[in-house]
């Protein structure tokens, strides 16, 4: 509740904890001077204040470790007789994230479609092209003609690989207690051989804390590989690769919300995902990068969604961060279990 002078006249307990400042020191001092970073809430109540009307939107406040919080935010001039202005703030961070979740996995499904459909189209002809190539093979008299029919059969059966990564392991993954460091290890192995001429820097920022999670090793390693090779990619040399991990305790995947989630997170400091394909990054067939295929994160998803988590990612020049998000519940499970 502010005063005519948009100095703070009442701040509930909710208030407090949202913007981070308690009541007792707030009171008395103007708006503008209550933190630094809401300069978009003052320029709300200033907006409502001369039209002497209310306004709502939404808006984004600083906390004091530079992490953007997502408010909405409605300022109201009391009645008429009464002078002063009344705010009502209301986190919109997690709501934002279970939109942004709930249309990754609607682009999921979509990218699903998709890529069953292209399979199929193509894999039909294919196989009569390669039928055909064989048979006339037999019939050619000469190694020279048979040379062609080879590079023909050849190239029908890359295809026919290329569409095998498209549609992803047919079999469900075979889950047994992994440590995700060590699947982080291997795929800094991986990515080390390869970027010999990049000069990389491969940072590590573990969280020992992790327990063992349910997956399949070898379906997860092609996940965080297919994520890691394209930032590696992207930088020039020099450039860093952060291969993070952090244990993240009552948050949301899609509309679930999960006791215990391990958070792997890749970051590099890149020039950040072109903002045009920002919304389909995760669709078949699209990259930012010159030479690029379109299908590793497709597929990377797809790997992650089997074991019920979620690919999420940032970007912005010079800083790039894909989070895999995988439930732990069964790991908390397992740990209570043997405490007990």
């Amino acid at each position: 509740m502010l005063s005519a002078d948009h100095s703070i006249l009442f701040m509930n307990t909710a208030a407090e904890a949202l913007l981070g400042v308690s009541a007792r020191q707030a009171l008395g001092y103007g708006l503008s001077q209550l933190r630094p970073g809401i300069e978009e809430l003052v320029q709300l109540v200033e907006r409502a204040d001369e039209a002497h009307q209310g306004y709502a939107r939404e808006i984004s406040i600083w906390s004091p470790d530079r992490e953007a919080i997502e408010l909405s935010a409605r300022a109201t001039p009391l009645e008429e007789g009464e002078a002063g202005i009344a705010i009502e703030l209301a986190d919109a961070t997690q709501r934002h994230q279970i939109d942004r979740e709930t249309n990754l996995m609607t682009q999921h499904g979509v990218s699903r479609q998709m890529i069953r459909q292209l399979a199929h189209e193509i894999r039909n002809p294919l196989g009569g092209l390669r039928g055909a190539a064989q048979l006339l093979e037999r019939e050619l008299p000469s190694p020279e003609l048979k040379e062609f029919t080879s590079i023909i059969i050849g190239e029908a059966d890359r295809l026919a690989g290329l569409m095998n990564n498209l549609l992803g392991p047919v079999e469900p993954p075979k889950k047994e207690p992994v440590n995700v460091h060590e699947v982080l290890e291997r795929v800094a192995a991986l990515v080390s051989n390869e970027a010999h001429d990049h000069d990389l820097k491969l940072v590590r920022d573990y969280d020992p804390s992790l327990p063992p999670l349910r997956m399949d090793r070898d379906q997860m390693i092609q996940a965080v590989l297919n994520i890691a090779r394209n930032a590696m990619q992207s930088l020039p040399p020099g450039g860093e690769l952060i291969l993070r991990t952090r244990a993240l305790t009552n948050l949301m995947l899609g509309t679930t919300r999960h006791k215990l989630v391990a958070s792997i997170e890749i970051e590099d400091n890149g020039p950040g995902v072109p903002d045009d394909i920002k919304d389909s990054l995760f669709f078949p067939l699209v990259s930012g990068r010159a030479g690029g295929s379109g299908l590793g994160l497709p597929l990377a998803q797809d790997l992650v969604s089997r074991h019920g988590g979620l690919i999420e990612f940032t970007s912005e020049p010079g800083r790039t961060v894909f989070m895999l998000r995988l439930p732990a519940t069964d790991a908390l499970q397992n740990n209570d279990a043997e405490l007990s």
